[in-house]
């Protein structure tokens, strides 16, 4: 038996404690005892907020330039999602490194900072082919030890523009991808019939979930939901479909959202947002109010789509929270449940998930050790603050110390 005991934390800023972990689950949680002494394998907290680590569940680990030096920004300003991969896919070979080492680099930076589990896609067309796939995979490898890591076979071109593209997602998932992935099957690829098809088809096939990113606005976004819900409840997919995005249920009516999300909650569809702001940003109240599974990510990380993003998924927080436009503790704190067990439950659809803005699970007996200790007075302080000095357990190991893996 592995037992580690987590020595005077502060659990989603409560009472110091102590926190017994057996084979990588939180075992106990008592009341901090000065006088105890400390085993060899301990762990000090030093009064530090213990919160369940970050999930990041929609990051672009292909892409990635972070570590590499700055280049100006080349999309032009009036810029459409196929500019955006057009731009890319001039540029993404003389990134200045392989896929695999951006990627690597990227997502132990991420662990650094507090994260063991990633959902990330990575782009399949009939340009990079397999190659980008191979260097998530390669990185995911890598960190195996540290953090999760699910990744998506994503065709990011489209599945119908270019020749050959469902053969490739097919090799990607028998490669070893994990989900498979879709994207805008009316504005894209313009036949939202033939693009589910082979989505569900393939997925199906392959005993994968789905992931599907939704761009499309306003009724179109909608029309498009609607469509994969019906997939979902005629194939039997309940629990095994995620949609990404989804900036249509922010940016339309809430007398016609709110159907949709009914839906969602019936059929246990999951969504998840990359804090985009205030016009394209979900509506998390209401979808937690209906337990709809919600996660955050970081999406590209100062890539050929934006210079944005630190790899950071405390800052990502930061941001959903000002984005929502939330002032409260409560609020900030719902935020910081939707970054950490927000995610997993997106990942694991039989983890503990939300059900009100009140609920922080995560470091309970019986809740996976995978726990990040952070400074602050507060949860809402630590999200403000973002400060170092962060403490990273990944099963109840230590894989993470100051930004510096162990």
């Amino acid at each position: 038996m592995n037992r580690v005991v987590i020595i005077n934390v502060r659990p989603w800023g409560g009472p110091a404690s102590d926190v017994v972990v057996t084979d990588g689950v939180v075992a106990a949680v008592t009341a901090h005892e000065p006088a105890r002494a400390p085993a060899p394998d301990d762990v000090a907290g030093d009064g530090r907020i213990l919160l369940p680590s970050f999930s990041d569940v929609h990051v672009h680990l292909d892409s990635t330039l972070v570590g590499l030096p700055f280049r100006p920004h080349s999309v032009p300003s009036t810029r459409t999602l196929w500019d955006c991969v057009m731009n890319d896919r001039r540029n993404w070979r003389s990134a200045g490194a392989g896929v695999a080492e951006r990627a690597a680099t990227t997502l132990g930076r991420a662990i650094g900072h507090g994260l063991t589990q990633a959902r990330s896609y990575a782009q399949v067309d009939a340009d990079c082919r397999l190659e980008r796939l191979e260097g998530v995979l390669a990185a995911r490898d890598e960190h195996a030890a540290r953090a999760e890591v699910q990744v998506v076979a994503f065709p990011q071109a489209g599945l119908l523009l270019e020749p050959g593209v469902p053969d490739l997602m097919r090799a990607a998932l028998e490669m070893g991808a994990d989900v498979m992935g879709g994207i805008d099957p009316c504005s894209l690829d313009q036949d939202p019939v033939e693009h589910l098809d082979i989505v569900f088809d393939l997925a199906q096939r392959h005993d994968v979930p789905v992931d599907i990113h939704l761009h499309e606005a306003g009724e179109l976004g909608l029309f498009s939901t609607r469509l994969v819900l019906e997939r979902v409840r005629a194939l039997g997919m309940a629990s095994r479909v995620t949609l990404a995005h989804s900036f249509a249920l922010g940016q339309s009516p809430l007398d016609q959202v709110r159907p949709v999300l009914d839906r969602l909650a019936e059929l246990d569809v999951a969504v998840t947002t990359v804090a985009p702001g205030p016009r394209e940003g979900l509506p998390l109240l209401e979808l937690v109010a209906r337990g709809v599974r919600t996660g955050l990510g970081q999406d590209g990380q100062r890539d050929y789509w934006s210079p944005y993003g630190t790899t950071d998924m405390l800052d990502r927080t930061w941001q959903l929270a000002f984005t929502q436009g939330w002032n409260a503790d409560e609020l900030i704190e719902h935020a910081l449940a939707v970054a950490t067990v927000g995610g997993r439950s997106v990942v694991d659809p039989s983890s503990r998930r939300l059900t009100s803005v009140t609920d922080r699970p995560g470091v309970d007996p019986g809740d996976p050790a995978d726990l990040v200790l952070v400074q602050g007075d507060t949860p809402t302080a630590a999200v403000m603050d973002r400060l170092g000095g962060r403490t990273v357990l990944r099963a109840g190991r230590v894989v993470a110390h100051d930004g510096v893996l162990v």
